[in-house]
C-alpha cells in the first residue's frame, strides 16, 4: 500500500530502476523472440526489479479459439521458466490476471488523441496484410500503454520495430498528466536490445505473423524440414558465396562465436561449403544451444500445475501494482 489511505493525495513514486516488458501470446515462441526480446529479458531480470507479462488481452486481436490462447500462453510462461527465467528474481505473470490494467486503458483512451492510434505502424502494417482492422487492434497501443504505466516501470527493453509504441505510451501519459494537472504516470525510457533483425525463412523478419518462423523447441526432423525451407540463391556447390546476404549465415551468426563465424565466412568466399552444409551446422546450433532448456520445457509442459502456481503468484504481485497506480489514475480523473 502508499504512504496514505487517500487517493486523492497519492502522487507518483520516486523513480527507480524498474523493468517492464511483455511477448504476446498468439504463437510458438520462436528465434526472433528469443534474440530480440527474451534473451535480453532474462539478462536483465537481476539488474533491478523485473516485470514480465504474457499479453493474453493482445492476443485476442488475432485468436479467437480459447483453447488455442490457453495452449500459448501456457507454452509462452513455460518457455521464459525453461530458458532461465527465476520466478524469485523476476515477477512472471498473464495480462489478464491483473483486471485493472482494462479499466487503466479506458481512462487513458480519454486521454488519447485520435491522431497518435492513427499514425501506429503496427496497425497500419497489420492492416495492410489484410488482417482484420477491429476497434481492439486500433486501440492496442494504449492498452500496451496501461500495460507499461500500470506498473511504474521506469525501464522498457524493446527492438526498434516497438519504439513507437514505448513513445506512444510516454506521449499518452503526458498528455494524462498535462490533462488532470498531476504527475500520476512515470514516463518510462526505452532500452533498445543490441540483436539484429532475426531473419525468417523467407528471409523477412522472422514473424508468427509471417509464417516464416522457427520455434525455439523444435527438434529433429521437424527442425530438419524448417531449415530446409530456408531461401538461398541457385549457386552451385563449389561456387563462392556471399555470407554478407545469406539468411543462413545470418542465423547461424546468432549463434556462433567470432571464430566460428569467421571460419565459416571464409568457407563461404572459398567455396568450400554449400547450403546444405550451411544449413547443417545451423540445425546443430540450435539443437545445441536449446538442448538443456527444451529438457526444463518438456518437464514443465508434463507438470502445467508448477506453471500455474508461478503464474498465480506473480499475478497477484503486480495486480497489487496495478492497483495502486489505477486508483492515483481515478483520484486525478475525479471517480474514486
Amino acid at each position: 500500500m502508499t504512504e496514505t489511505s487517500d487517493p486523492a493525495t497519492r502522487k507518483a513514486p520516486k523513480r527507480r530502476e524498474r523493468y517492464l516488458s511483455g511477448i504476446q501470446s498468439s504463437g510458438d515462441l520462436h528465434l526472433g523472440n528469443y534474440f530480440g526480446a527474451i534473451r535480453q529479458h532474462l539478462d536483465l531480470q537481476v539488474a533491478g526489479e523485473s516485470y514480465y507479462f504474457l499479453a493474453n488481452y493482445h492476443a485476442l486481436t488475432t485468436i479467437h479459439d480459447k483453447e488455442q490462447l490457453a495452449r500459448y500462453t501456457f507454452d509462452a510462461a513455460a518457455t521464459y521458466l525453461a530458458l532461465g527465467l527465476d520466478p524469485e528474481v523476476a515477477i512472471l505473470f498473464r495480462q489478464s490476471d491483473v483486471p485493472e490494467v482494462c479499466e487503466l486503458t479506458w481512462l487513458l483512451l480519454t486521454a488519447t488523441p485520435m491522431g497518435e492510434l492513427e499514425r501506429a505502424v503496427s496497425y497500419k502494417d497489420k492492416v495492410q496484410r489484410n488482417i482484420a482492422a477491429s476497434a481492439g487492434l486500433f486501440t492496442y497501443p494504449v492498452l500496451m500503454a496501461a500495460d507499461i504505466l500500470g506498473y511504474d516501470a521506469t525501464t522498457v527493453p524493446v527492438g526498434k520495430d516497438q519504439v513507437q509504441h514505448l513513445e506512444m505510451a510516454r506521449e499518452i501519459a503526458r498528455s494524462f498528466n498535462h490533462q488532470y494537472g498531476e504527475k500520476v504516470f512515470v514516463e518510462p525510457e526505452a532500452r533498445l536490445g543490441t540483436a539484429p533483425v532475426v531473419p525468417g525463412l523467407d528471409g523477412q523478419k522472422m514473424s508468427k505473423s509471417y509464417g516464416n518462423s522457427i520455434p525455439i523447441f523444435v527438434s529433429g526432423k521437424p527442425l530438419k524440414k524448417l531449415v530446409g525451407k530456408i531461401v538461398t540463391d541457385s549457386k552451385s556447390l563449389g561456387d563462392p558465396l556471399d555470407p554478407e546476404t545469406c539468411n543462413v549465415f545470418a542465423l547461424y551468426s546468432l549463434f556462433a562465436d567470432d571464430e566460428e563465424k569467421a571460419e565459416m565466412a571464409e568457407r563461404y568466399r572459398a567455396g568450400a561449403v554449400g547450403y546444405g552444409d550451411a544449413k547443417k551446422a545451423l540445425m546443430e546450433k540450435i539443437e545445441e544451444t536449446f538442448a538443456d532448456a527444451r529438457a526444463r520445457y518438456e518437464h514443465l509442459r508434463s507438470h502445467p500445475d508448477e506453471v500455474e502456481e508461478i503464474l498465480r503468484a506473480g499475478g497477484a504481485k503486480a495486480r497489487e501494482v496495478c492497483r495502486e497506480v489505477t486508483d492515483r489514475a481515478r483520484a486525478a480523473c475525479g471517480v474514486a
